[in-house]
């Protein structure tokens, strides 16, 4: 399933709901449908923000990169499947943290659900 982030102040971003469920739950915000108010909106970014740090500091551990390449041979390759690249939680905010930004300095809110 799929939620698509609305804003007067920037293009609509759509992602898994998976993946949105993690910014969300940062937010504690409720995944279905919600809304980002101006006035909640520097606090938003400042949370993101520090969650993009963190992860940036703790990055893709040894064993998650040996359960991705358990699957492929020694020359990365399994004739089936491609190797599976790691998208980074600061990679799959971005879009999300731009459009957070732009809200902001246009005092507008963030939507989904709707």
């Amino acid at each position: 399933m799929l939620i698509t982030f609305k804003s007067k102040a920037a293009t609509e971003v759509t992602m898994y709901k998976e993946h949105a469920r993690r910014i969300l739950e940062l937010l504690e915000k409720d995944v279905e449908r919600g809304i980002i108010t101006p006035a909640e909106l520097p606090h938003a970014i400042e949370k993101i923000e520090a969650a993009v740090a963190d992860s940036k500091a703790h990055p893709i551990s040894d064993e998650v990169s040996r359960d991705v390449n358990a699957h492929h041979n020694e020359n990365g390759d399994d004739n089936e499947h491609e190797k599976p690249e790691h998208v980074t939680f600061a990679t799959r905010v971005f879009p999300v943290l731009e459009m957070l930004h732009a809200a902001n300095k246009m005092q507008r809110e963030v939507m989904w659900g709707v």
